[in-house]
């Protein structure tokens, strides 16, 4: 077995990534990160067109493999997706890569604006800017819905266990858990039975006349499963999580703002199963409610500052343990501590993610040819990709209509927009945009650039009627 800890400093970065330099990994996952916008939906939409079809990495089998593991997870699926392919390809370091690369942007974007939000509220043309850049994620998250759906729901059960998915957690509210759970019994007895619906284009490639990836369906050393490897790994990144945490209450007390925060979001980073916003609720409660952190208004800023920057839509906990500390510095600058405030929550939310890939992907990767736990995981596909559409719609009611009713009685729990209330600017750009992506297959950073550019035009313009959260 190889062992992949500590980290090699190994010149070899050809061989060790299947074809893939280092250098031009660092290259395409800092894009991958910079364009990364629109939450989990159009962040594995962005991964996918850039890894799969552009790059060509890694196969569709391969790609939806790591991202049923990811979605199974507490914490961001999408920041975890990066970090499971970065390990493919270059071992701990690629992971290490791939995952710090794509929060870097957001973390760099959400304390920027929080500096500024703290010292001098909201700024119109930053948020015009954000404005523009929704209505462009919108029609990147719906082909990301078409494309991935076009390949994982290969037959009508398949089809139907996606559509069930999306009815169960749009319409009734169901626990993301139970979706995933209910799926991947019915695709364990449905593979173990041997039905073709659950069987088939699992781990063969890219379908009949794909081209080949990079990785193709090879199994490098550093994927076995081993034990010691697994102590070993868990022996490093569990102290790297949350030595930080008991250091600060042993040092600063239970009762500190530092301490609270480093206590507060260690527990959300094992709990956020679904996604950001399956937690986002009980975050706003406790940090508005409880400790007094955050106006509710200033909660919903900060998640609209995470849903229009790059990274996981999670980076909204980086502005709460900002303003956290900002508003209790101590003795600190208010503006230091903030800084602080907001990194020691972005630490204790994502380090426990690189935690799970190291640990666990091999394991995962080991199940690939396992007939019954294929099946499971072909259903589980299914069920992520009604997942992604629910949250394609929840993001596309909230770009285009200012007021959405939230409808809750006989089991049924639903959001549903006052169609008088419609953005009719922002809908006019989604509907750009989405002709643009569409018809004539423009680029993401086009559309992207050519969004934000118009939402800026509209501010100018005078144009926009109120400034957009």
């Amino acid at each position: 077995m190889t062992a992949d800890f500590p980290l090699a400093a190994s010149a070899d970065t050809e061989a060790a990534g299947h074809g893939v330099g280092f250098r031009e990994a660092f290259r395409v996952w800092l894009r991958v990160a910079c364009l990364s916008f629109g939450g989990p939906a159009g962040q594995i939409a962005v991964m996918h067109r850039i890894l799969v079809e552009e790059k060509r990495w890694i196969s569709d089998e391969r790609f939806l493999h790591a991202l049923n593991y990811c979605m199974l997870l507490p914490g961001p699926e999408a920041q975890q997706l990066a970090t499971y392919i970065g390990w493919l390809m270059h071992k701990t370091r690629g992971g290490l890569l791939a995952g710090g690369l794509f929060i870097l942007p957001g973390v760099v974007a959400i304390m920027a604006l929080s500096c500024v939000y703290a010292l001098y509220g909201k700024v119109g043309v930053v948020s015009a800017l954000f404005f523009g850049l929704k209505a462009a994620v919108l029609a990147i998250v719906f082909e990301a819905v078409i494309r991935v759906g076009k390949r994982a729901l290969r037959n009508r059960v398949l089809q139907g266990l996606a559509g069930l998915a999306f009815v169960a957690i749009y319409v009734f509210a169901a626990p993301f858990p139970l979706i995933i759970l209910a799926a991947g019994v019915i695709g364990f007895v449905g593979g173990r039975v041997g039905s073709p619906a659950f069987s088939g284009g699992g781990h063969k490639g890219n379908g009949s006349g794909a081209e080949p990836t990079l990785l193709g369906e090879s199994t490098p050393d550093h994927v076995h499963p081993s034990l010691a490897v697994f102590a070993r790994t868990v022996a490093v990144w569990l102290p790297l999580w949350l030595a930080p945490v008991a250091a600060l209450l042993a040092v600063l007390g239970g009762d500190n703002v530092f301490s609270h925060i480093a206590v507060f979001f260690s527990k959300m980073a094992l709990v956020t199963f679904g996604g950001a916003y399956a937690v986002l609720a009980y975050v706003a409660q406790q940090a508005v409610e409880h400790y007094h952190w955050l106006q509710p208004r200033e909660m919903l800023d900060g998640l609209g500052m995470a849903e229009t920057t790059p990274g996981p839509l999670i980076m909204v906990l980086q502005f709460v343990g900002f303003m956290a500390a900002f508003r209790a510095p101590g003795s600190l600058p208010p503006l230091l501590a903030g800084a602080l405030g907001g990194l020691l929550a972005t630490w204790v939310t994502f380090a426990p993610c690189f935690l799970w890939i190291f640990a666990g992907a091999p394991f995962i990767e080991r199940i690939r040819d396992n007939r019954a736990l294929s099946g499971a995981l072909a259903a589980i596909t299914a069920a992520v990709v009604g997942v992604i559409l629910n949250l394609a719609v929840w993001f596309a009611i909230h770009t285009l209509f200012r007021d959405v009713a939230h409808f809750t009685g006989f089991g049924v729990s639903v959001d549903v927009p006052r169609l008088a209330s419609v953005e009719p600017l922002a809908l006019l750009l989604s509907v750009a945009a989405a002709i643009a992506v569409f018809a004539f297959k423009a680029g993401m950073l086009q559309t992207l650039a050519g969004c934000a550019l118009a939402g800026v035009a509209f501010h100018l313009a005078g144009v926009l009627p109120t400034t957009p959260p």
